[in-house]
């Protein structure tokens, strides 16, 4: 008896997670009069032993997003916030050790950086203080990241960074490429390379057993070695930038095995000033916003395999 093409197939649930995305923490560190922040927006993902809920609506194995919530909160005055990683690496052990059904905790964290205002004398005098130290302004440059995910037996920790825009006014050309009948672009040998590095590097501690990583120490290291490499690099192509830095990282931190980045090209184009009898030697540019060109790649070290996923919008 052959089979009704038409008799519909059996359906089954696939991947599955559930917890509660982007809490707002902010952790005040009272060191006497010295107050220190962490801001975080903390997401959670659990997954694990949970059919019956898709299947029935039973909440037998669900624990409540709400106390996922409530967790973090807690977690952020039991153990305080000495990292971003540190947080997230408490928080997914908690989860995956505490409730049987949940067998993976994923912790994504975005970190925002505060700066400590410096105060005149006059004014530091005039409140009758001798010197302010619990007035901030929020930093500006970049968004740090982090996505922890445990499974129990081994830890994955991706940290990063967004929204970190760098220029160099010269030491840059575009010249030698292909060119067909669509082509309009005039080759340059001096111009302004500008991009908003988004990047995601991945640890090789994997295991308790390991040491774990200075994880301030080490975000502030590649940052560091990201920003010289882009300085240090004559640039030919916005490729070979990107690889010089994400190269000079891997050859530098012996914790980082891989590092993803998404560099968009943010254009600069000179301004024609002849009609006003003027001539524009690299002086005046109009900053295009869009379109703009894209410029990914990972960078490993030899002999690991690529963990990170090509597409990094939703990491």
């Amino acid at each position: 008896m052959t089979a009704n093409p038409h008799q519909p197939r059996p359906v089954v649930l696939g991947q599955n997670q559930y917890g509660k995305a982007e809490n707002r923490v902010v952790r005040i560190t009272r060191d006497g009069d010295t107050h220190h922040i962490k801001d975080l927006n903390v997401s959670v993902a659990l997954s694990g032993d949970m059919e019956d809920v898709h299947y029935s609506g039973s909440n037998a194995h669900v624990l409540p997003t709400d106390t996922t919530k409530n967790t973090v909160y807690a977690f952020a005055k039991e153990h305080g916030i000495e990292s971003a990683e540190q947080f997230g690496i408490h928080l997914a052990r908690h989860f995956v050790t505490s409730q049987e059904p949940i067998r993976t905790a994923r912790i994504r964290i975005e970190e925002y950086a505060w700066e400590r205002i410096a105060t005149s004398d006059a004014n530091a005098q005039f409140i009758g203080a001798d010197e302010v130290k619990h007035s901030f302004v929020r930093r500006g440059q970049e968004t740090r990241t982090t996505q922890i995910t445990f499974d129990g037996e081994k830890w994955q920790v991706v940290s990063g960074l967004k929204d970190l825009v760098v220029m160099n006014s010269t030491h840059s050309e575009f010249w030698g490429y292909v060119k067909d009948k669509y082509t309009t672009l005039k080759e340059a040998y001096d111009r302004i390379l500008a991009t908003e590095v988004s990047a995601k590097w991945r640890y090789n501690w994997t295991s308790d057993e390991a040491r774990m990583p200075n994880w301030e120490k080490s975000y502030e290291q590649v940052r560091k070695h990201m920003l010289q490499a882009f300085a240090e690099t004559y640039s030919l192509s916005l490729q070979q930038t990107l690889y010089q830095m994400g190269s000079r990282i891997i050859n530098s931190r012996s914790e980082v095995d891989e590092i993803r980045f998404s560099l968009p090209n943010k254009h600069h184009f000179l301004v024609d000033l002849e009609p006003f009898g003027l001539k524009n030697d690299n002086e005046v540019y109009f900053a295009a916003d869009r379109p703009y060109g894209l410029i990914e790649a990972t960078v490993l070290r030899d002999g690991t395999e690529p963990q990170i996923p090509v597409d990094m919008t939703n990491l």
